[in-house]
């Protein structure tokens, strides 16, 4: 029987019993496998690595382990260049955009809220996830690490909070997404960008307080729901700005 000293570093650790965290492991085997596959069989998944040294020397997915290899595994780096290394995983999107998958729709709904192209619906199937994040290059959110390890996903996030605030931090601090918070553009319903509308086109859809009180209005083209600045509004502001402050 064959085997190869793995660890994993930063938060692939998150994926890792308690037991295997933070040490180098064991993994026996009677015939080389790619790195990729060794990687996700001891539950991390591929869209979480962005390094992978071999006996101190970077290889790709496709690497096949051999007997006594010493393998360090890395998440992304977000205050180290590593650029002259090769990484297993292509470079980053231009325009950061997201697919979520039927678990994290509040979270979906807060990403547009902030400005983030968002898609979600509450019967996409982990088929339709997979095919959308690869043909549309959109970043797949998701709590399903089962999902992440799709041959077909590049681009992938495990989400580990729960709490509908630290999730969102949590992806502004991942994707570095801080300084292109845009809120208030996109319907919160449909994802689509809001566009202006006069009072007079809409007066007849408007209930009577909000016709008397208000007049700025935006319009989804899509779904046609229609947003003005009330008591709503307030809340969202009161949230964005403590999200955006770190």
């Amino acid at each position: 029987m064959k085997h190869a000293r793995v660890r994993f570093y930063g938060d692939l650790n998150d994926f890792l019993p308690p037991e295997k965290r933070g040490v180098a492991v064991d993994y026996f085997f009677e015939v080389s496998g790619s790195v990729k596959d060794m990687i996700e069989t001891l539950g991390v998944p591929h869209t979480e690595v962005d390094l992978i040294l071999v006996n101190s020397e970077s290889v790709d997915f496709s690497w096949l382990v051999k007997d006594a290899n010493l393998v360090s595994v890395y998440p992304l780096f977000s205050t180290i260049d590593i650029t002259p290394i090769m990484r297993v995983r292509p470079q980053p999107l231009r325009h950061i955009r997201f697919v979520l998958d039927i678990h994290l729709g509040r979270l979906a709904t807060y990403l547009r809220l902030l400005g983030f192209d968002s898609l979600y619906r509450n019967d996409f199937r982990d088929e339709e996830l997979a095919r959308i994040s690869c043909i549309e290059d959109r970043i797949l959110l998701t709590r399903d690490r089962g999902l992440l390890k799709r041959a077909r996903i590049t681009y992938g996030y495990c989400v580990r909070e729960s709490d509908i605030r630290r999730q969102v931090l949590e992806v502004l601090r991942r994707f570095d997404l801080f300084s292109s918070i845009a809120p208030f553009r996109r319907c919160l319903r449909c994802n689509e960008l809001l566009q202006p509308v006069s009072k007079e086109s809409i007066r007849h859809k408007l209930p009577p307080r909000v016709e008397r009180d208000y007049n700025e209005f935006h319009i989804c083209p899509v779904c046609g729901r229609i947003y003005w600045k009330g008591t709503h509004y307030e809340r969202m502001h009161t949230f964005i700005v403590q999200v955006a402050s770190g």
